[in-house]
């Protein structure tokens, strides 16, 4: 949301593609990747990039065909709020499963 307040003609507008392109392609996926594979499952971190990247665009393809079908219409505030609600629900789940992978874990090694 920071990068709509960089103007077009400034030379930070180089940032601001950064980190769209960050944000679109990358940013959804690895919160999701985050929540789904934990503990055992968990990649490797060539497989958790692959995978970010790809469930990124698949993420973002999904958002904008709600955001479409809705009556609020494709725009750049409506894109970049709901893909930000969407990061931010998924980081929220990720750290709550993580921190509860830690709890879990912390009684077992103690004991062990």
């Amino acid at each position: 949301m920071l990068t709509t307040f960089i103007s077009t003609n400034s030379f930070l507008v180089v940032f601001r593609y950064l980190f769209v392109f960050i944000f679109v392609s990358f940013l959804p996926g690895y919160c999701l990747v985050n929540v789904l594979f934990l503990g055992k499952n968990r990649l490797d971190f060539v497989e958790q990039i692959v995978l970010s990247v790809a469930l990124s665009f698949g993420l973002d393809g999904l958002v904008g065909l709600f955001i479409g079908l809705s009556p609020i219409g494709i725009n750049f505030t409506s894109i970049a709020v709901s893909l930000s609600a969407v990061v931010l629900v998924l980081a929220v789940v990720a750290l709550i499963r993580k921190l509860r992978e830690l709890h879990v874990q912390s009684p077992e090694q103690v004991s062990a």
